[in-house]
């Protein structure tokens, strides 16, 4: 499906929105629920991605497709690998076959898990005969995919000796792992995290539980855009809190700088965005190393603000539904930018021209498709494969229309 954007005829300058539950805090939660089935999630993401792997989670198939969920494969093949008695081959699209997962593989193997490659050596599909791992301590690179990391500490209670996870450098995506140990703790699972090993302890079971999810920060990023892009916009989002596990709620300090002032509210879980008037920089950095899910949303922002920028910490974008950064490089400057894009770092330059009726491609990344979408109040564009949204936020465009892009097939 291809989309065309453009900024609505009759100006919207307040609106309200109800945002999906996390994605990531909804996937981890799967997984602890498979676990320990007396926990109860309210709220929980209606994204693709979550419902691949609830019926993973519920599939009696020896295959199993996870398409394109990459958190999917990570924390299943953690899950079936310690599942005593499951057998299941785990595969997915022809891209999560180039994702490399030999880094989790061998850490499980470690452990005493029985995996094979059934094609190429590091990447999936993976078959997997689950049993009992005894063994409870191994070390992993710092720097690897948070993902791979939380795959572990979320099987960690239920292993029979628990687990010792140490981390060897320095460890990025520090808020991804911090949630997954919070997450733990609201279950009663006891843990220690010193230096650079966490300590997780067994947990037979859990006692009734109900854990409601907060809505999704890396979500509210294309709102928090569109209020910078725009010229008075308010957006209130729902439903957010003061103290989040999220560490892409570091969007209200980041904003703050493009213009964007974060007021949140105590009667309801809720923040309003207020376009406010502020002296914006020639260049925007930031190191994001604990938030790379929301670096194409600030690259696009700067672009249309006609300010240049300087994105690091970016390594991880590489081996995502796409090579993000080359994505971005290449989308940009069919916009008219000038992009120089390293391992970790994207530097976009300062433009005053934006090319209007440009066809952005997608990927099948969704982020691609939303990053790029608040540019509409700028210029008039084209999303080409624009459903592929629903992998994370499947009533994304029907918000789009409600904030004042026009939307048109």
């Amino acid at each position: 499906m291809k989309l065309g954007l453009s900024k609505s005829s009759e100006e919207i300058t307040e609106a309200a929105l109800q945002i999906t539950g996390s994605k990531s805090e909804t996937n981890r939660l799967l997984i602890l629920q498979a676990l320990y089935p007396d926990l109860n999630i309210e709220n929980a993401s209606r994204s693709d991605d979550s419902e691949v792997l609830q019926k993973a989670l519920n599939s009696p198939d020896e295959t199993i497709d996870i398409h394109h969920a990459g958190t999917a494969m990570r924390f299943l093949t953690a899950y079936f690998s310690a599942k005593e008695g499951a057998e299941v081959v785990l595969t997915g699209s022809e891209r999560m076959q180039q994702r490399p997962i030999g880094i989790l593989v061998d850490a499980l193997r470690s452990l005493g898990a029985a995996i094979t490659y059934s094609k190429k050596e590091g990447f999936p599909p993976l078959k997997i005969k689950g049993k009992k791992l005894k063994k409870h301590k191994v070390i992993l690179k710092a720097d690897v995919s948070s993902q791979f990391i939380s795959a572990l500490l979320l099987i960690a209670p239920s292993l029979p000796n628990g687990l010792e996870l140490t981390l060897a450098g320095e460890i990025t995506s520090r808020p991804y792992i911090e949630m997954t140990l919070s997450l733990l703790e609201q279950l009663g699972v006891s843990f220690h995290f010193m230096n650079n090993t966490i300590t997780v302890r067994p947990l037979a079971a859990v006692d009734n539980t109900v854990v409601t999810v907060e809505s999704d920060w890396s979500s509210a990023s294309y709102f928090y855009s569109l209020v910078a892009l725009s010229d008075k916009k308010s957006i209130q989002l729902t439903s957010y809190k003061t103290e989040s596990l999220q560490g892409d709620s570091a969007l209200v300090q980041l904003y703050e700088t493009l213009g964007v002032q974060t007021s949140f509210h105590t009667e309801v879980p809720a923040i309003t965005l207020q376009k406010i008037k502020t002296g914006r920089p020639t260049v925007f950095k930031a190191n994001l190393s604990n938030t790379p899910d929301i670096a194409q949303t600030l690259a696009v922002t700067c672009f249309g603000l006609g300010i240049g920028c300087e994105l690091t910490g970016l390594h991880t974008l590489k081996i995502k539904e796409t090579d993000r950064l080359l994505a971005l490089k290449i989308e940009l400057e069919k916009l008219g930018a000038k992009v120089v894009i390293t391992e970790d770092t994207l530097l976009v330059s300062r433009s005053e021209a934006i090319q209007d009726g440009v066809a952005i491609d997608t990927y099948n990344d969704h982020r691609m498709a939303m990053a790029f979408a608040p540019l509409a109040l700028k210029t008039t564009l084209h999303i080409n494969d624009a459903e592929v949204v629903s992998k994370s936020f499947p009533t994304f465009w029907e918000d789009m229309k409600a904030v004042g892009i026009s939307v048109q097939k």
